[in-house]
């Protein structure tokens, strides 16, 4: 496969957080800079879960992975927003399960290509493409995904914590359909984003990200909102929740204490 030129499109930006750099802090991560590190400490100031809140998403990404391998038989993904490569990676988990998977990386961030182009030499059945999760025309008629996902076959569409990073103009209701609109019968949506049932929290957790990432950001939604991003589909048991509840591998297993926000969600078969 013709893996292309240099992704890197642009210069990193080390002066403006970045949302995949602030989330790699929060994992243990040190691919990120000191303007991440701040944004971040600012941030539990505001929602002193999201440290333990981003653990658990991450968490969450493997048990749906590896559930959707193992139980449903999936073995092409496509991941929106896929932020820096870490430890168990998408096709990592689903490659456990059969190393024929294959896992499309889609991001805008040129750090996350730059550490991503690190797989592609690893891992034939793996490729990074730099790409607005918005452009779903560009990224199904991408080269390193046109004959690489075969279509006809179920996918599964991840949409894993990156909604939020739309706003409302760019409609991700709208680009949830658009996805799931090409997908054969038999494939999966995966999709969580950040909620609050208190409005102080959104407006304040909303308002912050917008000014460091420099308006490059959406809101933090309702959970009527992510059920109607769901419309049509047949969710999976048990249906839409905090995510530290979907499926957990076992009673003592990491759970979201404290919900100024968090990320609300479930998955979705397409017929």
């Amino acid at each position: 496969m013709d893996r292309g030129e240099n992704p890197i499109a642009h210069a990193i930006d080390v002066n403006t957080p970045s949302v995949a750099r602030m989330y790699d802090w929060y994992l243990g991560g040190t691919d990120n800079f000191a303007s991440d590190r701040k944004a971040c400490q600012e941030l539990l100031e505001i929602a002193p879960s999201t440290a333990a809140l981003a653990r658990n998403n991450r968490l969450f990404l493997q048990r749906v992975v590896r559930v959707l391998a193992r139980d449903y038989g999936v073995r092409q993904f496509l991941d929106h927003g896929s932020g820096l490569p870490t430890q168990n990676n998408v096709h990592q988990v689903a490659q456990a399960v059969d190393r024929s998977s294959r896992v499309v990386y889609i991001d805008n961030d040129p750090i996350v290509l730059a550490h991503g182009r690190t797989l592609l030499d690893e891992n034939d059945e793996t490729a990074f493409i730099q790409a607005e999760m918005t452009d779903t025309e560009g990224i199904f008629n991408h080269p390193d995904v046109d004959g690489f996902i075969d279509f006809a076959q179920p996918v599964a569409a991840l949409f894993v914590s990156v909604l939020h990073c739309l706003p409302d103009s760019e409609q991700p209701g709208r680009v949830v359909r658009e996805v799931a609109d090409r997908l054969a019968p038999g494939s999966f949506m995966v999709i969580c984003q950040l909620v609050s049932d208190d409005a102080a929290t959104r407006q304040a957790a909303t308002d912050f990200m917008l000014r460091v990432t420099g308006n490059k950001w959406g809101r933090v939604r309702e959970k009527s909102e992510v059920r109607d991003y769901f419309e049509g589909m047949e969710l999976l048991q048990p249906y839409l929740v905090e995510v530290s509840t979907w499926r957990p591998d076992s009673e003592v297993a990491p759970r979201q204490r404290t919900f100024e926000w968090e990320e609300y969600g479930g998955v979705a078969r397409l017929s």
